[in-house]
């Protein structure tokens, strides 16, 4: 085998270390601690314009990864920007006395309805426990009882010579009751006495009245009745006009003592809304409590009460809401239920409670975009809201426990700013599914999850760190635990030249540190890189179940990977799978099969259903590289098949599109390829070899495998050049690599890959000649020929076979068997 062109990556180049030169203190202790968010100047240059335009729909999208401090940057950058808002009157509501189903809604100055509230209950506790005192004082007594004296008078001036007469006539004047009715009836008298009907009949009948008598007493009886009617009605009018008067002069009196307990009420709060309120106030009481019984009324405090829904702290404040859990009742508010011995007890004004989208009138509501989203019919209420400018409390179609049948609070008038926090998922589900969110959330603050790593990014780490570990009383960290976390922060990033901006992820890495270096010592602590290192080794161990797991199966025969000698079109591909923040990588064995016959290529993987569509787009990659490299004068006649061999899951990506064309062309050519060398790296139609992810994982996997099996000192593994600037590759995997155990190589071309596989030289065109002689290329040439001359010997018509494999452009047809 003829010795490969090596493109070994030095060790310097495995790992990016902290400059140390970079980290001018000894611990922590001596780093001022920075408050503010680093690396996001755009996305904190949006906020500012969004937090103080006033044009219509200027509400924020926060769009970033968790733990890059969003929520810190919008709260600390309105605490330091302490917008001015337009002063937002108090709100309250109170019964409405002409409509008890809709509470009126009543608007005072700002930082006033406490106030409302309280001169209110003093009126209502003056009206259930003095009122009834004070109209009897003798200021209001005295004209009522005058009235009342004026009254008697008219009626005994008509009723004394009426009774004077009937006395003359030997009759009298009586109350008779006729069962639940009372009337006035006009009897004899005699011996002094009224005689009943009932003893008039008797004494008739015993001849002690006589038919004369009886005659003589009907006659006058029924001139005396005439009188008596007219009597009557007279005497009602007098007593219906005394009514009257006296009814007047009580409600003159009482809405002159009214009047001089509202007045003060009224001279604080002069608005309209307070001014209807108060006349129905005093109305009711005169109707209610002065003028009628006023039996089974709610109690005066409860029925001309406040409830105060929003109070101010004053002209000018600007309300900050932060809103953790937006569930429909937490941002509309709610309507309490009270239950009293016999049940519930009807809603009423002084039950209805705000909510968040209330209490951030005239400032900003911070929202979550995924718990919003998670709640049933909160985004609706959220985007009607903003878009009608005007809050529903109670939204008709909301049911109980949210909303009681019965009761509908007046609507009430808000201007609110949103600022919603989200990821780049939530922010495109939301501009692609609702067609409002665009007009409502104008403004877009970016937040980036990286920042620069150079020597500014590093020491606003430190400063992060100091605040961190300031604000959660952490022990001190020496400039190796910094740098620790540095580094990590820059395998975080996944890219070459940035630090991770999740600072949350490089928190918790802090945290945990610093309880191992407490356990360690009881004195003073230092955290030091040993500890970070410990951390991380730690938090990564809890979440290897998956790769432990892989490790024991390739250890007992189970999965099936070989790292060592060469073999004739198989190979190591490598993948990755997550869990949850943590990525763990491991080679995936590939192999491919070609013979005669007119399939083309056929992708195991998408004809058993486990492919994803990034996958399958490699796989046609794939077969226009191929076309592209061996470019025959005919038609590729030959069929083969590529599989990930005991993979039983779902397969999706690209990366392994390398791998695959190598694996293809060793079946194709009969060349083996090296089992010790893994590779990883997507490919387009010209053979470049392009980017991957996860490059740092999928090494260590390979690593973690070649170790288990034993280190030969040919084992390694195959990357993009392009992924080069982004290896943060573990201290041990480093360590090897220095010792010359293990290698990494970069290639920018499939052909250079190729010879690292298989120490033969992949052939370069040149011109019209085709490849050189004895070059891997060459071989696959003359093997595509020899398939498609054997096709031609088929005992099928060749006409038949050539318009079974060549579509009628001229290019492959069937190259892959459609799923």
């Amino acid at each position: 085998m003829a010795k490969p062109r090596h493109r070994r990556l030095p060790v310097k180049a495995l790992r990016w270390r902290c400059d140390l030169t970079h980290l001018p203190f000894r611990t922590t202790d001596e780093v001022a601690p920075v408050s503010d968010v680093i690396g996001q100047a755009s996305a904190v240059e949006a906020l500012d314009f969004g937090l103080s335009s006033d044009a219509p729909g200027q509400n924020v999208f926060v769009r970033g990864l968790t733990g890059t401090g969003r929520m810190t940057l919008v709260k600390g950058l309105l605490e330091k920007l302490q917008p001015a808002c337009a002063a937002v009157q108090d709100l309250c509501y109170v019964h409405n006395f002409s409509a008890p189903h809709q509470p009126r809604l009543i608007s005072v100055p700002p930082g006033t309805a406490r106030d409302f509230r309280r001169r209110m209950q003093e009126f209502a506790e003056f009206v259930r426990d003095d009122l009834a005192d004070a109209l009897q004082t003798d200021t209001l007594k005295a004209p009522r009882e005058m009235l009342e004296s004026q009254v008697k008078t008219l009626l005994e001036a008509i009723t004394e010579p009426f009774e004077k007469d009937l006395r003359a006539a030997g009759l009298a004047l009586v109350t008779v009751s006729m069962g639940p009715v009372a009337r006035a009836a006009i009897l004899l008298v005699r011996d002094g006495k009224p005689v009943s009907p009932e003893e008039f009949e008797q004494l008739r009948s015993q001849g002690k009245i006589s038919d004369k008598e009886h005659k003589q007493f009907k006659k006058k009886r029924d001139g005396f009745q005439r009188r008596l009617e007219e009597v009557t009605t007279r005497m009602k009018e007098i007593r219906e006009d005394g009514a009257r008067i006296v009814r007047e002069g009580v409600e003159e009196g009482a809405r002159g003592l009214m009047g001089e307990l509202v007045a003060s009420i009224r001279g604080v709060f002069p608005g309209p809304d307070v001014e209807t309120f108060l006349g129905e106030v005093v109305d009711d009481i005169i109707e209610n409590r002065v003028l009628a019984a006023g039996e089974g009324l709610p109690d005066p405090p409860r029925a001309y009460g406040v409830n105060v829904l929003l109070c101010h702290a004053g002209e000018g404040s600007c309300p900050v809401v932060t809103e953790q859990t937006p569930t429909l009742a937490n941002l509309l508010g709610t309507i309490e239920r009270e239950w009293g011995t016999q049940g519930p007890i009807p809603s009423d004004y002084s039950m209805i409670r705000a909510g968040s989208l209330l209490k951030a009138a005239g400032g900003y509501l911070i929202l979550e975009a995924r718990d919003i989203l998670s709640e049933p019919g909160a985004w609706k209420v959220l985007v009607r809201t903003l878009r009608s400018g005007s809050l529903e409390m109670v939204p008709p179609e909301l049911t109980w426990p949210i909303w009681q049948p019965g009761l509908k609070p007046q609507p009430i008038p808000v201007k609110i700013r949103v600022i919603l926090v989200g990821s780049s998922e939530i922010y495109a589900l939301l501009d692609r599914r609702d067609p409002d969110f665009s007009d409502l959330f104008k403004v877009l603050a970016d937040f980036g999850s990286t920042i620069e790593r150079n020597e500014r990014g590093v020491k606003q780490y430190a400063g992060v760190l100091a605040r961190i570990i300031t604000d959660e009383k952490l022990p001190p960290f020496n400039k190796k635990a910094v740098a620790a976390l540095v580094e990590h922060g820059a395998r975080v990033a996944g890219h070459g030249r940035k630090l991770t901006a999740r600072f949350g992820r490089i928190a918790d890495l802090a945290r945990e540190a610093a309880w191992l270096a407490q356990r360690e010592n009881s004195g003073r602590v230092v955290v030091t890189g040993e500890h970070v290192s410990e951390a991380i080794r730690r938090t990564k161990h809890r979440a290897d179940l998956p790769s432990r797991r892989f490790q024991e199966y390739l250890a007992d025969g189970t999965i099936r990977v070989q790292t060592s000698g060469e073999v004739v079109g198989q190979i190591n591909g490598l993948a990755v799978i997550s869990t949850g923040p943590l990525v763990y990588g491991f080679p995936a064995r590939i192999t491919a099969t070609v013979g005669a016959g007119t399939a083309g290529i056929i992708d195991i993987e998408e004809q058993s259903s486990l492919s994803g569509s990034i996958h399958t787009k490699g796989f046609q990659i794939l077969g226009g590289l191929l076309r592209s490299l061996l470019r025959t004068d005919h038609p590729l006649a030959f069929s083969a098949s590529l599989a990930f061999e005991q993979s039983y899951g779902g397969i999706d990506g690209d990366s392994a599109s390398g791998a695959e064309i190598c694996c293809l062309l060793s079946a194709l050519t009969g060349i083996a390829l090296r089992q010790g060398v893994a590779m990883t790296g997507a490919i387009d139609q010209m053979g470049h070899v392009q980017a991957i992810g996860g490059v740092n994982e999928k090494v260590e996997g390979f690593f973690d495998t070649c170790l288990a099996a034993g280190l030969t000192g040919e084992q390694g593994v195959i990357i993009p050049t392009a992924n080069e600037a982004e290896l943060m590759l573990r201290t041990d995997v480093v360590e090897a690599c220095r010792k010359k155990k293990f290698s990494i190589w970069t290639v920018e071309c499939i052909h250079d890959a190729l010879e690292i596989l298989t120490g033969v030289p992949a052939g370069r065109r040149d011109g019209a000649d085709g490849y050189p002689e004895g070059t891997l290329l060459a071989t696959a040439q003359e093997q595509a020929r020899q398939f498609w001359l054997r096709s031609l010997q088929s005992p099928a018509p060749a006409e038949a076979v050539r318009k079974r494999i060549v579509a009628a452009d001229g290019s492959v047809a069937r190259f892959k068997t459609p799923s």
